[in-house]
């Protein structure tokens, strides 16, 4: 793919929507391509989570193992499904582990590279942090309105 079709696809993450062009541009330069063949891991749940990764092509299944050993696939994810979202803020560790499903390709994107574009686009910071407030005043809401039909 080339460094337009990146650009293309990061502007359909949710997380970088009302990016600039330029901003997309420094993520997609900066960014590292990977492929996983079908059956084999991304990252494993619990593992550090120093960077995220958007998805190209194909698809990940999402599941946790718990502590006698069962796995559930909490869900199957493609194209544009950005994974580890958190990781480019902070330290955290990841919550799933992902295995390809099918031949995929993903593209990473470092905490060190994010924190670069927000240094050098302070405007990004702004635009995150309504977007992160967003998604938590969402987040009430939904559990508010679970929390009403238990009562």
């Amino acid at each position: 793919m080339a460094l337009n079709d990146d650009i293309k696809l990061f502007a359909q993450v949710p997380l970088f929507q009302g990016f600039s062009e330029d901003q997309l541009r420094l993520i997609a330069f900066g960014a590292e391509r990977r492929r996983i063949a079908a059956g084999h891991m991304l990252f494993r749940q619990y593992s550090p989570a120093e960077c995220a990764f958007v998805i190209c092509n194909g698809r990940f299944d999402l599941w946790t193992e718990e502590r006698d050993g069962k796995r559930e696939v909490k869900a199957t994810v493609g194209s544009g499904c950005l994974l580890s979202e958190l990781a480019l803020f902070t330290l955290c560790e990841r919550k799933f582990t992902a295995v390809a499903r099918e031949d995929s390709e993903v593209i990473r994107i470092t905490r060190i590279l994010f924190h670069r574009m927000i240094e050098e686009f302070p405007d990004v910071a702004a635009v995150v942090s309504e977007r992160i407030r967003g998604n938590i005043a969402a987040l009430a809401t939904s559990a508010a309105a679970m929390q009403n039909r238990f009562l």
